[in-house]
């Protein structure tokens, strides 16, 4: 069974618009791809798999390095290149093209694809997450902060929003001795930046707190907090 559900489809200036996302019911690493071959019965052990797997990618990469294309029941391949040549006896340049290996749905996968069962389930509340904080003073990178200056955070779905009163941008202190920033310059789902209040010296995190989802705010604030440290100086 796979699950999808809809989302907002921002592309287009449409309200009613939406777009799916799927969500994988497992993922399955070469391991587990192992052992799930052992628990679904073989004759072959798993030292037997992990040999024939092992020829099979190492015959495939050598059959691509020569040139060749691969025409199995899981998949195809084939080769294409880009860029532009400067006349017809212009050649192959690294600099200016590039050769790609094109990956194609074999009979097996297109198979599987009609047989795949499809629901619908509720779309998860999306996470805020912090990527980046550079101070607006200094120019430094997730080092240091300067107090009554600026901060630019850079993240996803970090926009500051909704009418709990615990929303908004924190400075939390070793201590735990949090400190609210109370004038926000630009609040974007992918950007927030603020002016950063007169922080005593020290070492603090960022933290942000939002009902944001991309649509209807969220009834419960959603809470995120910067794994690295930044230093008050």
């Amino acid at each position: 069974m796979l699950n999808y559900s809809l989302h907002e489809n921002l592309l287009t200036e449409r309200t009613d618009d939406y777009a799916a996302q799927t969500h994988a019911s497992a993922v399955y690493t070469r391991e587990q791809f192992i052992d799930l071959m052992l628990q679904r019965g073989t004759l072959v052990t798993k030292t037997d798999i992990v040999a024939v797997l092992n020829n099979i990618e190492e015959t495939a990469r050598y059959i691509i390095e020569n040139g060749g294309q691969l025409n199995l029941p899981l998949f195809n391949t084939s080769f294409s290149i880009s860029g532009v040549f400067d006349g017809i006896l212009d050649t192959f340049d690294p600099n200016r093209h590039k050769l790609h290996v094109t990956i194609h749905n074999g009979t097996l996968l297109r198979d599987a694809e009609k047989a795949v069962k499809l629901a619908k389930v509720n779309a998860p509340a999306p996470q805020p997450q912090i990527l980046e904080v550079k101070d607006s003073v200094s120019g430094q990178v997730d080092t240091i902060l300067t107090a009554g200056g600026a901060v630019e955070i850079d993240g996803i779905n970090i926009k500051i929003v909704g009418d709990n009163e615990a929303v908004g941008l924190y400075f939390v202190a070793e201590d735990t001795t949090e400190t609210k920033a109370v004038t926000l310059i630009s609040n974007k789902p992918s950007l927030v930046l603020s002016l950063i209040p007169a922080l005593a010296s020290g070492n603090y995190r960022i933290k942000i707190v939002t009902q944001y989802s991309g649509g209807k705010d969220l009834k419960e604030p959603k809470t995120t907090i910067y794994s690295k440290t930044l230093q008050v100086q």
